[in-house]
């Protein structure tokens, strides 16, 4: 059945008090998609099952057809990765960019055992070279959950990110107090998960108890708001 947030309300904790972490857990939600404040699509994230301790997670963003030419609107990611001793650990990665007239895919393969990752595909030459891997290394889109297992009132989190071809340090800060979120009509208590080495380009979650999806993503650059998905509804996967 799907869980539109109006019945998660009832779950949420507006003392901001730390939970245990979620275990994973199937679904699959939905995000009205804005871009500068603007409706400009929609989006979902789906978490499955795979085989023994693999899962999977995708994100696809579709924007109307006036923001079709914006790849960010307009674009599929999907992980394969492992999840044992509450870690994420990629094993594959794939993105596939839809625009105007154009498109681009690239592949990404985690090996674990030579401890390499490499990508190939419509990627830059300088990053189709082999990357090497360090333990707790994720995908981007890995992240999402991460936020979920890690946040708690004033923690700060690090994340070392081998994606695409290129590896990245995030440094988060987490908000010592919830605040209140709209959605539409309504609103919840969530923490807000706040990028602190990003410069110029910045991402932000809200993080609510009980929920296994951020509520809402929020892509800045240059202090304006760019694409910002906000949660509408999840359904559980049995």
């Amino acid at each position: 059945m799907l869980c539109p947030l109006r019945s998660l309300l009832l779950g949420l904790s507006l003392a901001g008090a730390t939970a245990p972490a979620l275990a994973l857990e199937p679904f699959v939600a939905s995000y009205q998609a804005y871009n500068e404040g603007k409706l400009a699509g929609s989006a979902s994230m789906k978490v499955a099952p795979r085989t023994g301790s693999q899962w999977q997670i995708d994100l696809d963003v579709k924007g109307t057809r006036g923001f079709a030419r914006l790849a960010g609107l307009n674009i599929e990611q999907s992980t394969v990765f492992d999840a044992s001793d509450n870690q994420f650990r990629p094993l594959s990665q794939a993105t596939a960019r839809r625009a105007l007239l154009m498109g681009k895919s690239m592949v990404g393969t985690y090996d674990w055992t030579n401890r390499t990752a490499q990508w190939r595909g419509d990627i830059k030459k300088e990053r189709r070279a082999p990357l090497s891997l360090q333990t707790g290394d994720m995908s981007a889109l890995l992240m999402n959950l991460a936020v979920i297992r890690d946040a708690a009132p004033g923690r700060e989190l690090n994340y070392r990110v081998v994606d695409n071809g290129r590896i990245r340090d995030y440094q988060y800060v987490v908000s010592s107090e919830p605040e209140i979120v709209s959605v539409e009509d309504l609103s919840y208590s969530a923490l807000r998960v706040s990028r602190a080495n990003g410069g110029n380009d910045e991402t932000i979650f809200w993080v609510a108890d009980g929920v296994p999806t951020p509520v809402r993503i929020l892509q800045r650059e240059n202090g304006q708001d760019g694409v910002d998905l906000r949660l509408v509804e999840y359904q559980g996967v049995p």
